[in-house]
């Protein structure tokens, strides 16, 4: 098995900096190759001087990987669905050994997502061409060295039917999730990183009508839904000149203009729930957004204080909100199992928002709640008992 050396490497990426072609770089330092060598060192210059280095790369390709973490020099981190599990660091992977390896690494790696790392700009977020999410902080922001955490992203969109076979959802709730769609609830996903909100938003936009035209906007590129008639728009961050930025309010209000029939939000944290509660009440109809909330009964409070960045006082909030949004759908994650856990209303009390229980879901039993038959009567279904 043939691998370039560290020397090799490093020659490389001068070349690729020259100018040359990947091939050409590579063929100057690899000398007489067989077709599996030369296959061996390509992927290995893929990894190591355009990609995520020896050791990240080939787990960001492995489809069980959810995220990787590094926690600075030689502390790599791996979740595969089980929880976090301590990597070993790859023979010859020189860059994640040494702290300048690691910033190095970091800094490429926000480059291959568009994004300056360096002193002045110390924190990035940005997305892989192939939709891996990265997050990276450099000294002395952080105290034990760069940090840098990936989320992958997969292409893979699991049906309301297929979520219901694993269960993560309830097959006596499937009419319920249904109706949701089909009398365009305007709702709100909420749950804690990880519990599967996305997962789960694929799944019910692919069930809208193909007639319909979904206007989905996020910060980084992640639903996909199987739906045909789909347009993506993206935040832009302000270039180093502080200027240029597109927010996600600015995309909120240049989507009412595009006729959707559906607009989606990835996820609602800030000043833009004045814009998504704005667009809801005005004949916006069949709205979906998540939001970060550890049950249906914080997402009042979760609601209010977004509000709060746009200026809007709580009883705004809780008129906006009570009369713009028909349910809550709250998931969660226990183990390795995601699902939904609860459903809930939202009602003005006062001038106080409050979330009132429609369905509880505790491992296979799911309870009514209060509002069940509000929620039933709003989407024309008979009641749940």
């Amino acid at each position: 098995m043939v691998r370039l050396k560290a020397e090799h490497i490093a020659a490389i990426r001068r070349r690729l900096a020259s100018g040359q072609s990947p091939a050409q770089a590579l063929g100057v330092q690899a000398g007489l190759l067989t077709s599996d060598d030369l296959a061996q060192a390509d992927a290995q210059v893929r990894h190591e001087v355009i990609g995520a280095g020896a050791t990240i790369g080939p787990l960001l390709e492995d489809s069980k990987v959810t995220d990787v973490v590094v926690n600075g020099p030689g502390q790599v981190w791996v979740d595969r669905g089980l929880g976090m599990v301590p990597v070993a660091i790859a023979d010859g992977d020189n860059e994640l050994s040494t702290a300048l390896g690691v910033r190095a690494l970091a800094v490429r790696l926000a480059a291959l997502c568009g994004q300056r790392l360096d002193d002045s700009s110390p924190i990035v977020d940005g997305t892989f061409p192939s939709g891996v999410r990265l997050h990276a902080v450099v000294p002395p922001l952080s105290a034990s060295g760069t940090l840098i955490s990936l989320r992958t992203h997969r292409a893979q969109v699991m049906s309301l039917e297929e979520l219901v076979r694993v269960g993560s959802v309830p097959k006596v709730l499937l009419e319920l999730m249904d109706a949701l769609v089909q009398r365009k609830a305007n709702v709100i996903i909420s749950g804690a990183t990880g519990a599967g909100k996305t997962t789960f938003l694929n799944a019910m936009l692919s069930r809208i009508s193909l007639r319909e035209r979904i206007l989905i906007i996020e910060e980084s590129a992640e639903l996909a839904p199987e739906h045909p008639h789909v347009v993506h728009m993206q935040v832009r961050r302000a270039n180093v000149q502080g200027v240029g930025e597109v927010t996600m309010s600015d995309l909120v209000r240049a989507a009412m203009r595009m006729r959707p029939d559906r607009i989606v939000l990835g996820e609602c944290r800030g000043a833009e729930v004045r814009d998504v509660l704005g667009a809801l009440n005005t004949g916006h109809e069949g709205g979906w957004a998540t939001i970060h909330a550890n049950s249906a009964r914080d997402v009042p409070a979760r609601l209010v204080a977004l509000g709060a960045l746009a200026n809007m006082t709580e009883s705004t909030v809780a008129a906006q909100a009570s009369s713009a949004l028909d349910a809550v759908i709250h998931v969660e994650r226990h183990g390795t199992k995601r699902g939904v856990a609860e459903i809930a209303t939202l009602h003005r009390v006062g001038g106080e928002l409050v979330s009132e229980l429609a369905v509880q879901v505790r491992g296979n039993e799911v309870h009514a709640g209060p509002s069940i038959e509000s929620l039933c009567r709003r989407l024309a279904l008979p009641c749940l008992s």
